[in-house]
């Protein structure tokens, strides 16, 4: 199906944040701006993806499998390399994949800085073109929430059976705001759910950013229907845009 170019802006505006802001396009701490950013901030920055990282291990041995020791990891969403590079400790082979060229460019520098060398990193579209083999892992944060849900859920639908049979997914999704809090999290009829950006007071403004909530249910049935039975979810609050991220196992 042909995408509409409001459809597709997304991904125009996600490659202009990796040309001009790429570690602030990851995380919104005016610390990583380019103009601010230090050796310090870029250290913590990474430091940041390997808690992560660190936490996504412990929560899938807790609650998914105890003795999960994944061979092959795919980061859908990489960014600059964040979760990339601690997931390239632990894993033999580590693939990244990426809408913006300039992110991927980014993410390859950061590697070849660190002499990582176990990881490709490959170019995103909606049909997933690039990959063609399947992972024990699958891990996606703070990603699908910057693309429209109809685009995302298509994507997830393709995502799902790169995860190996037995391999686990680590997948997080926003479902509401906190500002929708007098309809329980719903947004009111009249009412957008999309959040943008606001311009900051300079002669050029940043790119869109959307923060798109998911119908969760939509989400678990894609889940169920590719052969996940039980999932663990803890919720993610990014400055008022609630989330649940997912851990499960493909059977």
């Amino acid at each position: 199906m042909k995408r509409r170019p409001t459809e597709m802006s997304t991904d125009a505006a996600w490659e202009e944040w990796g040309r001009r802001d790429p570690y602030f396009a990851v995380n919104t701490d005016p610390k990583f701006r380019r103009t601010n950013l230090t050796e310090e901030s870029r250290q913590y920055f990474f430091e940041t993806g390997r808690w992560h990282v660190d936490q996504v291990m412990q929560l899938l041995r807790q609650y998914i499998d105890p003795n999960f020791v994944p061979r092959t990891v795919l980061d859908f969403g990489c960014g600059v390399g964040r979760t990339l590079i601690p997931f390239a400790a632990i894993a033999q082979e580590v693939v990244g994949l990426d809408v913006s060229a300039s992110m991927l460019l980014e993410a390859r520098r950061n590697c070849d800085e660190r002499q990582v060398t176990n990881v490709r990193l490959l170019p995103s579209d909606d049909s997933l073109s690039s990959l063609t083999e399947t992972f024990d892992l699958v891990h996606s944060v703070i990603t699908f929430q910057h693309i429209p849900p109809e685009r995302g859920r298509a994507i997830l639908s393709r995502l799902l059976p790169h995860i190996t049979r037995g391999g686990v997914g680590a997948l997080q999704f926003t479902y509401s705001k906190t500002h929708f809090a007098a309809t329980h999290g719903l947004a009111p009829p009249a009412s957008s759910s999309r959040v943008l950006t606001s311009p900051p007071p300079s002669a050029e403004a940043d790119p869109e950013m959307q923060m798109n909530p998911y119908n969760m249910n939509e989400i678990l049935f894609l889940l169920q229907d590719r052969g996940v039975r039980r999932f663990y979810g803890e919720f993610t609050d990014h400055g008022g845009e609630l989330g649940l991220f997912t851990f499960f196992q493909v059977t």
